[in-house]
C-alpha cells in the first residue's frame, strides 16, 4: 500500500500563538488496494462553462500542486485538519474555563483534554490543563503539561511560571529558580516571577534547616522546619515520607502511619512509604507484619539500605528475646538474664519491645533475689511505657520486700488508676497497712533481735543494751548526747515491756501500734527506770523518766562503776544476774 500526503495551507486566522497551526490527520488506506497510483487524484467534478470553468481548473491545479508524497512511510496518508476543529477546540477551552471558575476541576480537565486532542499544538491549552492538575493535587502531571506548553511556545512567560510553581510544589526549588531565570529574561521586572523566586528561596532555607536539625538528631526541630517547607512543597511525597520517618523516631506511630497510608493510596509501590509503615509496625511490637513490609520493599528495591538494616536488626531482636524466654521457662535464670541483656543492646529505639525486655529481666532478677536490680529494671520499663501495669506491680512487690512501703503504696495507687479491679484495690489497702506498721517503732530492731526471738534472747539483749544506754554512763557527755541516750534507754524499756508480754507481743505482731492514741494503749505510764530496777534488782531510784524524755534517775543498787563498765566491789556480776532473775520470776514488768 502506498501513502499520499495531502497538505493544505493554514488559514491566516490560525497562525497566532493562541491558534497554532493545525496538526495533520493520519488516514490509513486499505492494504488490499495495491493498484492505486502513487498520487491520489481528487475526483473530477463536472466542468462548468465559461469563466466559472476556468476558476475551477485553477483551483484543481493548486490542489494537485500541493500534493506531497512521503516515500519513507507508504502506509500513512497525512491530511491537514479542518479549520473547524480549531474553533471546536477553542469552544471546549472556554467551557473548561467556566468550569474551572466554579471549581469543577475534573470536568474542566476533561474539556481541556478534548481541546488538546483537537488542537495539540496550542500552548495555552496545556497551560490550562496544568493549572487544573495542580488544583487536583496531581503535580507531576501538571509539571509535564507546563513543560509542554513552554516547549510549544518559548516566549510563554506564564508557562515558565507554572513550571516553577510545579517544581516548588514537588520540592525542587533549584529547578524552579533555573526556570524563573529564563522567565525573568523574557519579562524583566515581572512581579509574578519575583514572587515565585521568593517562595523558592524560602523553601531552600527550610530545607537547609531540616538538614542541620537531622544532623544533630533533633527530630522535633526537623519536623518543625519540614512543616514550614511543606507549606510550599505541598505535593512533595519524599518530604512527607521524611516527616513520617522522623515521627517514628519520636514514637508518634499513628501520625506516621496516617501520612504514609495516604501516599500509598495513590502510589502503592512507593518503597520508602512501605518501609516507614514497616518501621511503625516493628516499633509497635508487631514483628511478623513488619517483616512482610521489609521483604516487600527489598523485592521492589533490593538495594534499599535502610530496609536491609532494620530488617536485620528486627530479626536479631526477635531471636534473642525468644531465646531468653525459653531459658527462663527451663529455669536457666542466669542464662536468661544474659540473653535479655544482649537483646536490650540491639535496638535502643524499639521502646515497646525493650520495655518488655526490661520487665522480663526484672522478673529474672527477682527470682535470683536481686531486688534492687529488679526494681531498677521495672523503673526502666516504666520509663519506656508509663502504662505498663505488670511493671508497676512487680516494682511494688519488690519495694515491699525492701521495706520501702511509701514507694510501694505509690506504685499500687498507679496500678489502681490503670485498672480499678477489686484485686488491685485489696493490694493497695494491704500496702497502706504495711506502711502504717512501718511508721511505728520496731521493737525487734530496737532490741536487736529477730521476729522469732525467744524470751531469753529478748532479756539477754535488753540487759546488754540497757547498760550501754543508761544515762548515768553518759553523765559527762554533751547535752545532745545525753538526750539521745535517754530516748534510746526509754525505747529499750518500752520494747522490753511489749515483747515480754505474750498478749501485747501478739497484738504488736498483728500490726497494732501501741503509740497510736486511737489504739487504746499508750506508754506514758512506763518508767524505764522501774523496768531497769526490776531486771537488775535493787531499790527504786529517785530519778524518774518523764514521757517526753526527761531526766533519768541514778539507779540505786548499782554503782556507777558497774554502769560505766567496771563492776564495783560491792556488787558482783553473778549477784546482779541472780537478783534480776529473781525479780523477773516474781512477776516481771507490767506495761
Amino acid at each position: 500500500m502506498k501513502s499520499v500526503v495531502a497538505a493544505f495551507p493554514t488559514p491566516p486566522h490560525l497562525t497566532s500563538r493562541s491558534r497554532p497551526s493545525l496538526s495533520p490527520v493520519l488516514i490509513e488506506r486499505p492494504r488490499s488496494n495495491r493498484s492505486q497510483t502513487e498520487t491520489q487524484t481528487p475526483r473530477p467534478r463536472p466542468r462548468p462553462s465559461g469563466s466559472s470553468s476556468k476558476m475551477a481548473e485553477q483551483q484543481q491545479m493548486e490542489v494537485e500542486k500541493d500534493f506531497l508524497y512521503n516515500s519513507e512511510d507508504d502506509d500513512v496518508m497525512i491530511i491537514e485538519e479542518n479549520p473547524k476543529g480549531a474553533e471546536l477546540a477553542e469552544r471546549k477551552k472556554n467551557e473548561g474555563n467556566e468550569l474551572y471558575k466554579t471549581k469543577e476541576y475534573r470536568d474542566a480537565l476533561r474539556l481541556y483534554t478534548q481541546a488538546i486532542d483537537l488542537c495539540p499544538d496550542c500552548a495555552a491549552y496545556y497551560s490550562n490543563r496544568s493549572a487544573c492538575y495542580m488544583m487536583l493535587g496531581k503535580y507531576t502531571e501538571a509539571l509535564n503539561d507546563a513543560r509542554e506548553a513552554v516547549r510549544l511556545d518559548k516566549t510563554f512567560v506564564k508557562g515558565y511560571i507554572r513550571v516553577a510553581k510545579c517544581n516548588i510544589a514537588l520540592g525542587d526549588a533549584t529547578a524552579a529558580l533555573s526556570v524563573l531565570r529564563e522567565a525573568g529574561e523574557l519579562e524583566a521586572g515581572s512581579k509574578a516571577v519575583k514572587d515565585e523566586v521568593s517562595r523558592a528561596q524560602a523553601l531552600i532555607r527550610y530545607q537547609d534547616e531540616i538538614e542541620k536539625a537531622f544532623g544533630k538528631g533533633d527530630y522535633r526541630t526537623a519536623i518543625f522546619h519540614l512543616d514550614r517547607a511543606l507549606e510550599f512543597a505541598v505535593g512533595c511525597r519524599a518530604m512527607k515520607i521524611r516527616k513520617a520517618e522522623y515521627l517514628v523516631m519520636l514514637q508518634r506511630y499513628s501520625e506516621a502511619q496516617e501520612m504514609v497510608n495516604e501516599i500509598l493510596q495513590f502510589d502503592n509501590t512507593n518503597v520508602d512509604a512501605i518501609y516507614v509503615r514497616g518501621m511503625c509496625l516493628y516499633y509497635q511490637d508487631n514483628p511478623e507484619v513488619a517483616f512482610n513490609h521489609f521483604q516487600h520493599v527489598l523485592r521492589l528495591a533490593p538495594d534499599h539500605h535502610k530496609a536491609k538494616e532494620v530488617y536485620k536488626k528486627a530479626k536479631q531482636l526477635k531471636q534473642k528475646k525468644e531465646e531468653g524466654n525459653e531459658a527462663f521457662r527451663r529455669g536457666r535464670h542466669q542464662e536468661a538474664l544474659t540473653l535479655y541483656t544482649e537483646a536490650l543492646a540491639i535496638d535502643p529505639l524499639n521502646q515497646v519491645t525493650n520495655a518488655k525486655l526490661y520487665f522480663n529481666r526484672a522478673t529474672v532478677n527477682s527470682k535470683l533475689n536481686r531486688l534492687e536490680q529488679a526494681t531498677e529494671d521495672c523503673t526502666a520499663a516504666i520509663n519506656l511505657d508509663d502504662g505498663y501495669l505488670k511493671a508497676f506491680l512487680r516494682r511494688a512487690k519488690c519495694n515491699q520486700q525492701l521495706e520501702r512501703h511509701e514507694e510501694a503504696v505509690r506504685d499500687y495507687e498507679k496500678v489502681l488508676r490503670l485498672d480499678k479491679s477489686p484485686e488491685h484495690k485489696r493490694m493497695l489497702q494491704e500496702a497502706k497497712v504495711q506502711l502504717k506498721r512501718s511508721k511505728r517503732k520496731d521493737y525487734y530492731k530496737i532490741l536487736g533481735v529477730n521476729k522469732n526471738a525467744t524470751e531469753d534472747e529478748i532479756k539477754k539483749n535488753y540487759k546488754k543494751m540497757a547498760l550501754v544506754h543508761h544515762p548515768d554512763r553518759h553523765s559527762s557527755a554533751s547535752e545532745q548526747d545525753k538526750r539521745d541516750h535517754e530516748v534510746k534507754f526509754k525505747e529499750i524499756g518500752e520494747a522490753y515491756s511489749v515483747l515480754t508480754d505474750t498478749k501485747k507481743r501478739a497484738m504488736y505482731d498483728r500490726g497494732h501500734d501501741f503509740n497510736d492514741p486511737d489504739g487504746g494503749f499508750a506508754h506514758e505510764d512506763i518508767d524505764p527506770s522501774q523496768i531497769f530496777q526490776a531486771f537488775f534488782g535493787g531499790g527504786q531510784g529517785g530519778y524518774t523518766f518523764s514521757n517526753q524524755g526527761g531526766s533519768i534517775p541514778a539507779t540505786r543498787g548499782l554503782s556507777r562503776g558497774w554502769l560505766w563498765g567496771a563492776p564495783s566491789p560491792e556488787v558482783s556480776i553473778s549477784s546482779l544476774a541472780k537478783e534480776g532473775a529473781v525479780g523477773l520470776l516474781r512477776g516481771g514488768v507490767r506495761g
